[in-house]
């Protein structure tokens, strides 16, 4: 059985099998997938796939924090932005907390990332007018305040921007047609039994925001650091994941600007290239390939042989290359 880029599986169980086996991996993980019916989600490997799928851009500059309902998240994107800073993409389909935000506005590369979801639902805050054609004619159900204004509250406890939250159940009230979670690449299982370096920290550095992994055996999760302090979350304390993917990508300068004239970073996340992967106290060296934007995302081992997840909360953090 072949991987065909994010689609599906063809060929034989017998082929799969013996790939993950001469990886390492055992008879059950070698031809581990999730989100064809069995219940699971594609998104974590764990029970509860949910109806929808709703990704919401997060704020995430200091004004910003504590943020709300990550905890919540199937998965967790960052990218970079505008003075090197980072805002995250939070991608929801097994949970729906009761609000979730600081939302802000949406990116041009996120319609690329989102490709791969299917139709999703967006959530966002605003964008730039270069970019509002673009978002109307993207394969997603956008939902800014004025599609959806019954779901976004202003928060009196913070000064605007930073104050918008979204209700993410009265948000897909009006997507109705948004797709339902579906396999985008993510496999799930044991850890190789070969492999893997034991670490206890890794660093994510973006050219103005710094990420910290830290491994706690206690919570059998990576914690989570934003420059040097714990990123928590209003309602669930220091935020923790099952696995990290520390995906290295080409980020070049689109023909969008801000509104003080600096330039929007572009993401490419279609492609291939290296990657890292954090599970169970250890990090292994890795590649991604995403051939079309219409595939998903596949992790392998240098060898090519699929590098399963630890069944749980995913953090991909989208850093440039070098």
């Amino acid at each position: 059985m072949a991987w065909t880029g994010g689609t599906g599986w063809t060929g034989s169980r017998r082929t799969v099998l013996a790939a993950g086996l001469a990886a390492g991996l055992s008879p059950l993980v070698a031809g581990c997938q999730t989100g064809d019916g069995d219940g699971k989600s594609p998104f974590t490997g764990k029970d509860g796939a949910g109806d929808k799928v709703l990704a919401v851009k997060i704020d995430n500059i200091a004004a910003a924090r504590p943020q709300t309902g990550l905890e919540d998240a199937d998965i967790l994107y960052t990218e970079e932005v505008e003075a090197g800073l980072s805002r995250i993409l939070a991608v929801f389909a097994s949970h729906l907390p009761d609000r979730v935000g600081p939302v802000r506005s949406a990116r041009e590369s996120d319609l690329e990332l989102l490709r791969q979801f299917g139709h999703p639902a967006l959530a966002y805050s605003g964008a730039q007018s270069k970019l509002r054609p673009m978002l109307e004619s993207a394969p997603i159900v956008a939902l800014p305040p004025g599609e959806a204004p019954d779901a976004y509250v202003r928060s009196p406890d913070r000064a605007a921007p930073h104050n918008l939250y979204l209700r993410p159940s009265r948000a897909l009230k009006a997507a109705s047609d948004a797709s339902a979670p579906a396999d985008i690449g993510f496999r799930f299982g044991a850890a190789p039994a070969k492999g893997g370096t034991r670490t206890s920290r890794q660093d994510v550095r973006y050219p103005a925001a710094r990420f910290t992994f830290t491994w706690s055996e206690s919570r059998d999760r990576w914690l989570v650091a934003m420059d040097g302090s714990p990123f928590r979350t209003t309602s669930a304390g220091q935020l923790a994941v099952s696995t990290v993917v520390i995906q290295h990508v080409t980020v070049r300068s689109s023909r969008l600007h801000d509104k003080w004239g600096s330039t929007t970073p572009y993401t490419e996340t279609v492609g291939s290239g290296d990657a890292l992967i954090l599970r169970d106290g250890k990090k292994y060296q890795a590649e991604w390939s995403r051939p079309a934007p219409d595939n998903g995302t596949t992790y392998t081992t240098p060898e090519g042989h699929p590098l399963p997840f630890t069944p749980g909360p995913i953090w991909v953090a989208l850093t440039p290359k070098g």
